[in-house]
């Protein structure tokens, strides 16, 4: 595509942006930043939450992971939907009834001081990772189809990106993200949807019964795995690791549960989240549909040939849809949708990591609210930096599909949070407190070692046994942390609240 038409859509795009958010950011006071003076109409959070959960990840990676998984990952999308309701009905009803700002003040009023900085932690070192690798899939996407050729070195790329973020989001915070990721969200399911409609029309599958059934006698459509238990694939593994996702990333999570937190009450927000969790499975659904097209028209064209030797399926639908071939409409509204499904999930990624730190470890509401102001957008910018240099390290050092890269980590840190929180809710024992880090980052640390020795596993020898035989860690590795983390709090509980 020709690159003044690239840049032309990119500026366009972020005027809109810019536009919106002088419109709804006021005077910048940080009851709208953080929460929006809690009056966000439920249906715009519901569906603007749908571009932020799905993310660049999902826009890129999963259409591109249909070649080694078929449609196993709605194994996975299932599990969310009975996360979600989790959520709904159980963590949600407790935020708003302790008028939360950050959720992790939860775990202080819980447990104590150091309860409350673990679960905190665990979110910034979550968040900034999760972030970050949804980040790197566009940041290196517009460095192969368009500043690359130019010279523009990759640091260069991330560093522009990340600072059209900060421009929009710097004073309007949650507020200004509830319209653009409203908008974003539009542009980003127009575009998968319409692509999906050119690329089943290129391939003439109207004349071949459609594009569902064209689809269905692929083998890629297959979905369900019961066959073999030991497989990442496998479904139970899956389905419930789908369940600890969801509670992991979406309830216990500052990023998604803050667009929550701004609705006028608990029950607009479970509409919001039960609604869109239904959505959510179709989407994903969509997304699958146009992976399976995308390696169908490659087998066709042979236009993506050169990403799968590389091994990088990431890259196949950004490969496709920038070939002259494919159309300039399809280019378009690559961009648009890469654009608006990437930044939909980072802005509010840096704007949840600018809250929790705010709160969370600088105790902002003690300082007087011109100092508050001042402290909030410092932070801002050093988030932006931060995740500007996670960016640029997982660059150069992981070559995974984002997608699974997002789920593994997740089970790492996530995991100790759902233990920690649910060991709150559903147990009336108290903590050691000064103990709950040291424990949260044992369970960590020991998964951690747990999969690298195990098949599949970075440390692994190929086509070796792990120290668990042919066993093979997929979504299940945050079942797995959650319960040995659980297990070592209730080892370090008491019935009655310990004296530090």
């Amino acid at each position: 595509m020709n690159a003044t038409i690239i840049i032309s859509v990119i500026v366009i795009y972020f005027i809109v942006l810019i536009i919106i958010a002088k419109k709804t950011a006021g005077k910048g006071e940080n009851e709208t930043f953080f929460l929006g003076n809690r009056k966000s109409p439920w249906y715009l959070v519901a569906f603007g939450m749908i571009g932020a959960s799905l993310s660049g990840v999902t826009f890129i990676s999963v259409p591109g992971g249909v070649a080694k998984g078929g449609f196993g990952y709605m194994q996975v999308v299932f599990g969310y939907l009975i996360g979600y309701f989790i959520v709904a009905y159980v963590l949600l009803p407790i935020y708003y009834k302790m008028n939360l700002t950050s959720i992790y003040e939860y775990l202080k009023s819980r447990f104590g001081y150091w309860s409350y900085k673990t679960g905190a932690g665990l979110f910034l070192v979550s968040r900034i990772i999760g972030a970050s690798i949804r980040l790197l899939l566009v940041a290196e996407v517009l460095q192969i189809i368009l500043l690359k050729d130019w010279g523009v070195p990759f640091e260069i790329t991330v560093l522009i990106s990340i600072s059209l973020i900060w421009v929009y989001t710097n004073k309007g915070g949650i507020k200004t993200i509830i319209w653009t990721d409203t908008l974003q969200t539009a542009f980003m399911l127009l575009a998968v949807g319409i692509t999906v409609w050119i690329i089943g029309d290129q391939l003439n599958l109207d004349e071949k019964g459609g594009i569902v059934r064209s689809i269905r006698n692929t083998d890629m459509s297959n979905m369900l795995h019961f066959e073999d238990f030991l497989s990442a694939g496998y479904f139970w593994k899956s389905f419930i690791g789908g369940i600890f996702i969801t509670i992991g990333m979406t309830g216990l999570d500052q990023d998604m549960m803050q667009k929550n937190l701004s609705c006028k009450n608990a029950k607009e927000s479970q509409k919001n989240m039960l609604s869109m969790a239904f959505v959510l499975v179709f989407v994903n659904l969509v997304f699958l549909a146009l992976g399976a097209l995308m390696f169908m028209y490659n087998a066709e064209t042979g236009i993506g040939n050169q990403v799968l030797i590389e091994g990088r399926t990431d890259l196949l639908f950004s490969q496709i849809a920038m070939n002259p071939a494919t159309g300039t409409f399809v280019g378009i509204l690559f961009l648009l949708g890469l654009i608006a499904a990437a930044y939909s999930s980072a802005d509010s990624a840096l704007t949840s990591l600018t809250t929790s730190f705010s709160i969370d470890f600088l105790a902002i509401e003690k300082k007087q609210e011109k100092e508050q102001v001042n402290t909030r957008k410092w932070v801002h910018i050093v988030m932006s930096l931060v995740l500007m240099l996670v960016v640029v390290l997982l660059h150069y050092t992981t070559k995974t599909d984002a997608i699974w890269l997002l789920i593994k980590l997740a089970g790492f840190t996530y995991g100790p949070l759902i233990a920690l929180f649910f060991f709150g809710i559903m147990t009336k024992r108290f903590l050691r407190d000064k103990l709950v880090l040291p424990v949260c980052l044992l369970s960590a640390t020991v998964m951690s070692f747990v999969w690298m020795f195990s098949k599949g596993g970075e440390l692994a020898v190929e086509g070796q046994p792990g120290i668990f035989g042919d066993y093979i860690f997929g979504a299940d590795l945050i079942i797995w942390n959650a319960i040995l983390a659980f297990i070592l709090l209730f080892a370090i509980s008491t019935k009655r609240k310990a004296v530090d």
